[in-house]
């Protein structure tokens, strides 16, 4: 039987390339000069440092714009709210993956409002995805594009 799985992942290597990126900007470009602001990545988290919010806003339009041309999907970036304290601003951006609980079982919510012959099982923080036709496969692919969950969804692992 046909199966894919429905998931939720971000290419790390593009994602700190992009981070490189932004922060060689952020070192030449001279509304930055002489400040100490830099993006410091973590595994699933970005921070964001400088001297005031107008540059963190700066710094996030930088890394939005590196990110966007690496072919980072932004809508898996969850960004806390501006900490400022002792001349320091902090921004602290979560990279989302993998699909929760919530967003798994509207994905098979979804799945079986649209009446078609397929079966959804959530597994860890994928879903798969299995049915007799390809066609109907294809089909819950567009459905599940078009209903905007709120997180970039990919589908790996197709099998005949």
């Amino acid at each position: 039987m046909p199966s894919y799985d429905v998931v939720s992942e971000v290419e790390k290597h593009e994602l700190s390339n992009a981070v490189a990126q932004a922060n060689k900007e952020i070192s030449t470009r001279f509304d930055f000069k002489g400040s100490d602001s830099k993006i410091e990545l973590n595994d699933n988290d970005m921070i964001l440092i400088s001297e005031s919010d107008f540059k963190i806003q700066q710094i996030k339009d930088v890394l939005l714009n590196k990110l966007v041309k690496r072919k980072v999907d932004i809508d898996c970036l969850k960004d806390d709210k501006i900490e400022t304290s002792g001349g320091k601003a902090q921004l602290k951006i979560t990279v989302q993956e993998g699909l929760d609980k919530d967003i798994a079982r509207e994905v098979v919510k979804v799945i079986k409002q649209s009446k078609m012959k397929l079966q959804a099982a959530i597994q860890g923080e994928q879903v798969r995805v299995t049915g007799k036709k390809r066609d109907d496969l294809q089909a819950a692919m567009k459905l599940l594009k078009d209903a905007n969950l709120g997180i970039p969804l990919q589908f790996n692992n197709f099998r005949d």
